[in-house]
């Protein structure tokens, strides 16, 4: 079984914004599999399903973003899977808009959803896919940038990404992560 967890935070208000790209392709792999992710559990709304022939739970935490570490705990726990089971989609600012990034293990580069779960967890040897919402302006706040929404011309860019972050779940799955770097990096 593999748990994938997209990051974002939760309600209306920050839909659709960049920091919420962990939801956006969880939206889309639920689309693309047929799995419904409408269940409240674990500190989360969570989706069970088959991709490529794997069980997998479809997670989006609800705890926002800086306590996402809560949650993937709690589903690993629970599901009794370890670290070796998980995949976490997010958002990267170091990454030009739509650019994938897949690694195997790594630092949390600054982003605090990743950060509380390297905590949580005590390791950072999980899988995860970086999904780039771009470098933000000079002189705009961190927070705004993130927490603002993609221009109408990123958004057919970033409906690409998420399309193409879904393959790479289902590569990840099929062939391993390895597999998914080489074709997706």
């Amino acid at each position: 079984m593999k748990i994938i967890v997209g990051l974002g935070n939760p309600t209306d208000k920050y839909a659709g914004t960049r920091h919420n790209v962990g939801f956006s392709v969880i939206y889309n792999i639920s689309d693309a599999y047929g799995i419904a992710v409408d269940t409240k559990k674990h500190k989360a709304l969570i989706g069970k399903g088959i991709i490529e022939g794997e069980k997998v739970i479809l997670a989006m935490p609800q705890t926002f973003m800086n306590l996402s570490g809560e949650s993937v705990r709690e589903l690993l726990d629970y599901y009794k899977c370890d670290e070796t089971d998980l995949i976490v989609i997010y958002d990267d600012i170091s990454l030009d808009v739509g650019k994938l990034r897949i690694r195997k293990k790594g630092s949390a580069g600054g982003h605090n959803g990743i950060k509380n779960i390297i905590a949580h967890l005590g390791t950072q040897e999980f899988t995860r896919i970086k999904v780039g919402v771009g470098e933000k302006p000079p002189k705009m706040d961190l927070i705004d940038y993130v927490l603002g929404r993609f221009t109408k011309e990123e958004q057919p860019v970033i409906r690409e990404a998420a399309e193409l972050a879904t393959k790479a779940v289902a590569t990840i799955i099929t062939e391993g992560a390895d597999m998914a770097m080489n074709r997706f990096n």
